[in-house]
């Protein structure tokens, strides 16, 4: 028996982005690759670089900003400026539990709009069987693990790692 297409899973893949320049620069292009319905699970310790990386996928996405950590606001919606999906913005850090985060409705909005769940790992999961993780360990200097769950994910990380090798 095949598994569902949310239980598979590539090999995580590295890059490495040597400023924080270099990570809004590799969001911006992410950023470009996004459409409506798309998940991105940001994991990583306090200053790896998580909204940095959504600001430029903010960027990418030709949002309104300005892009701050939501963390006492958990979510933030930030409509196109170019007719296409708003950005919705989360912080589960402050969240114990994927309840809470189930709380915030955000499955009313996931369809049509680009979700990033910054400290989702662990909670986000049932959002969508297809989502990317991007882990941010580093200072300074980051690396950034792409760890892409499901087949569309599965097909789309090396355009992803490509874009990393353009920033």
């Amino acid at each position: 028996m095949l598994p569902s297409p949310g239980s598979r899973r590539a090999v995580g893949r590295e890059v490495t982005l040597a400023t924080s320049e270099d990570t809004r620069a590799f969001g911006t292009r992410l950023g470009r690759l996004l459409r409506a319905g798309d998940v991105v699970v940001l994991t990583g310790d306090l200053g790896a670089g998580k909204t940095t990386l959504t600001q430029g996928i903010a960027e990418g996405l030709g949002v309104r900003g300005p892009i701050t950590s939501p963390t006492f606001v958990i979510a933030r919606i930030h409509p196109s400026l170019v007719g296409g999906p708003a950005l919705v913005h989360v912080d589960a850090y402050r969240l114990g539990s994927a309840m809470e985060l189930d709380d915030l409705d955000l499955d009313a909005d996931l369809d049509a709009s680009v979700t990033v769940i910054e400290w989702g790992a662990g909670l986000s999961e049932q959002l969508s069987t297809e989502r990317l993780g991007i882990t941010l360990t580093g200072e300074g200097a980051r690396t950034a693990r792409l760890d892409p769950v499901g087949e569309r994910w599965e097909r789309l990380v090396d355009t992803v790692l490509s874009a990393a090798s353009e920033a």
